[in-house]
């Protein structure tokens, strides 16, 4: 199997700083590592460029910056015009990427969400109206701007349709040409402690550990649950789920995510992360 990692932009023949311990950790379990552009990869029409220095052939899994579902599908692509099968192909990456694509079937364990196809005002009053009135957060397909809780993220009551929008219409303008889809929202749920981050290699939880916005705190007691064949069942190779318990006790799914995307928190260490993804 091929480790595809982005390299540093300053210096291309090394690999970006962020992803050098996973890519020791990958040559010390006898992974091959081969480096890829970000930035070409990101850019529409970037693929070929971006996969340029990649040598050999078979399997590969990439562990990077977070792209675009339309932008992998140009990496797999690319990378199948030089003999390279990323296991997690275009279709699976959407399905663990954005949450319309894996909600109907995590929808029992998850917040009540809806959504809406484009960013216009109409289209998120309709999607409010659904939802009903109470207490919401709001994100896109891909990403949530919880860092800016209260302008862009809460929102205290969907029936006040005026101050609803203005969460929305600032979240739109932070994420601007990153928003992906349009808007999601999502019934609030009040939380009791911090999130924990599994990691999924074709459909086993073998990872349990602390969220990357809190590396220091693991809570007591997770349980998957009823979650664990759910998210088993979306039948993505390399997929990440967060969870939290929510105030009554009961542990909720917060997040899906394609795990090559996925940031590891500081106290994952990477020998212990590559070792699991090697054995499969």
């Amino acid at each position: 199997m091929i480790l595809l990692v982005p390299a540093d932009v300053l210096h291309p023949r090394r690999v970006d700083e962020h992803f050098a311990p996973e890519a020791k950790a990958a040559r010390a379990v006898g992974l091959e590592v081969a480096l890829v552009d970000h930035d070409a990869l990101a850019r529409p029409g970037g693929a070929e460029e971006a996969v340029r220095r990649v040598r050999g052939s078979g399997s590969a899994v990439y562990r990077g910056w977070m792209l675009t579902a339309d932008r992998y599908a140009d990496f797999a692509e690319a990378l199948l015009r030089r003999g390279v099968v990323v296991r997690t192909s275009a279709e699976q990456y959407r399905r663990a990427h954005e949450l319309p694509e894996w909600y109907a079937d995590l929808a029992e364990v998850t917040p009540r969400s809806v959504w809406t196809v484009g960013a216009d005002r109409g289209a998120f009053d309709r999607a409010r109206v659904e939802l009903g009135g109470g207490p919401a957060v709001l994100r896109d397909y891909c990403k949530s701007m919880k860092h800016h809780w209260d302008e862009a993220a809460y929102i205290p009551d969907l029936a006040d349709a005026d101050a609803a929008w203005a969460v929305a219409a600032r979240f739109r303008e932070l994420r601007d040409e990153d928003m992906v889809g349009g808007f999601v929202l999502r019934r609030f749920e009040e939380l009791a402690a911090a999130e924990v981050r599994t990691w999924w290699v074709d459909g086993e939880c073998l990872l349990v550990g602390a969220h990357p916005d809190t590396p220091d705190e693991l809570p007591a007691g997770f349980d998957l649950g009823g979650a664990g064949p759910l998210v088993a069942g979306l039948g993505v190779p390399f997929v990440t789920a967060d969870f939290a318990r929510r105030a009554d006790g009961v542990w909720r799914l917060v997040e899906v995510g394609d795990g090559q995307v996925s940031d590891r928190p500081r106290t994952l260490g990477p020998d212990e992360f590559l070792s699991a993804l090697a054995k499969r």
